[in-house]
């Protein structure tokens, strides 16, 4: 993949950004609320993305980003995956990296 590929990825993936996380900011649910599903929902869609952002960048990754964007993804998906025991995985991400 080109340089000018990856750079207009990332420059769509910061449009779809923008959509998701206004409606995420838009939606007053509250973590005992019904709709707290659908809000974390937004949140992960926009976690994900940024995934993409530190994945598809032309420059070498960062791999402190990446652990970053792995454990908010995990955090958020436990919620959806609780029997995964995710959190347990996300304690060890600080570990690999800072091991290395």
């Amino acid at each position: 993949m080109t340089k000018e590929e990856r750079l207009k990825i990332i420059s769509t993936s910061w449009e779809l950004h923008n959509k998701v996380e206004a409606n995420y900011l838009m939606n007053p649910a509250k973590k005992e609320d019904d709709n707290w599903l659908e809000k974390q929902r937004l949140l992960l869609a926009d976690m994900a993305l940024h995934l993409l952002q530190t994945s598809i960048d032309p420059k070498e990754i960062k791999l402190d980003r990446l652990r970053d964007n792995i454990y908010a993804i995990l955090t958020i998906t436990d919620q959806f995956l609780p029997k995964a025991n995710l959190k347990k995985a996300t304690k060890k991400l600080y570990d690999i990296i800072n091991k290395k």
